[in-house]
């Protein structure tokens, strides 16, 4: 089969588009002839091991998954004896959080694994892009942060891949959303459902006198100091972006204080359950996906380039 192969750690240049082994399938698995990925910012991490964290867990010297991609779409190829939720001919899509796979024309997922019947309204394109960023989104707004009707919510990078889906999510649970972007990209994220735009190159939210219930830094730019003024009183600061600070703030907020910042491992929290209930918000309408631009296969390089500039609108998305 075709598929991306990342033998060391490194800029995109160190992407190679060659031939591998299609993998084998066992008995509780199912294999995906995979139609479309997604590239992230965490796939960029991990092409490049930064930070270091990630050689401890990955690889000292070279990567122990050398095909990269988590989230997918495709179809059925073939079954495992054990399956019994799937049969050949699905169209599916999810998740390979576990050791990755998804830069190939096929990938082996076990039954148990975040996996779901994609809707006949999707393409595969949309499919794979809902994996992404609103996975992560409904993780952070409804099951960490418990977002509820008539909060005020800001979404900080909301016109990127999880911000984007932050956005609708939050709207869609009732909230009264402000998202923070480029002004180039603030009517875009009005139409999304935020009822107001800040322009981050002219204003500085937390210093702009509001509060909220609810800060989601999407993208890591904000601390939990900075942004502590701007919390109600029982507000909750969100980041998808780890750090010892974070973690040093959260375990002091778990115990002190009212204000709490919170940080959680998104990706290990999914399964089919959150798959299917995006499909369905998909179907009626509530959510849509967000796709920047799509990339075949052999250009995986180039998606990277472009993920790391730092500023798509949404999802980038590698077509197979």
């Amino acid at each position: 089969m075709k598929a991306i192969l990342c033998p060391e750690y490194g800029s995109p240049d160190v992407l190679q588009f060659k031939e591998a082994e299609k993998p084998a399938l066992k008995d509780n698995e199912v294999r995906i002839r995979v139609f479309a990925a997604i590239v992230t910012q965490a796939d960029c991490s991990f092409r490049k091991a930064d930070p270091f964290i990630i050689r401890i867990v990955f690889g000292l010297m070279r990567p122990k998954y050398p095909i990269l991609g988590v989230e997918l779409a495709g179809e059925i190829e073939a079954v495992g004896k054990d399956i019994k939720l799937f049969k050949e001919g699905d169209q599916v899509f999810g998740m390979s959080n576990a050791n990755f796979g998804a830069y190939a024309e096929y990938k082996c997922l076990s039954e148990s694994a975040p996996l779901a019947i994609k809707s006949a309204a999707m393409t595969y394109e949309e499919a794979a892009a809902i994996c992404d960023g609103a996975t992560t989104a409904l993780t952070f707004l409804r099951d960490t942060a418990n977002i509820q009707r008539g909060q005020k919510v800001l979404i900080n990078g909301a016109s990127g891949a999880v911000g984007a889906y932050a956005v609708q999510l939050a709207k869609y649970y009732g909230a009264e959303v402000t998202g923070v972007c480029s002004a180039v990209n603030s009517e875009w994220v009005k139409t999304l459902g935020a009822s107001k735009a800040i322009d981050y190159t002219k204003e500085d939210f937390t210093q702009n006198g509001e509060r909220y219930d609810v800060i989601f830094d999407t993208v890591g730019k904000r601390s939990f100091s900075q942004c502590k003024d701007s919390l109600t009183q029982k507000g909750v600061y969100l980041t998808t972006v780890p750090s010892l600070a974070v973690m040093a703030q959260m375990a002091w907020t778990a115990k002190f204080g009212s204000k709490k910042a919170v940080f959680v491992t998104a990706g290990l929290k999914q399964n089919k359950e959150n798959l299917n209930f995006l499909r369905e918000l998909f179907e009626a309408g509530k959510i849509k996906a967000v796709i920047d631009r799509c990339y075949p296969l052999e250009h995986t390089s180039e998606a990277h380039r472009y993920v790391e500039k730092g500023h798509k609108k949404g999802n980038v998305v590698i077509t197979v």
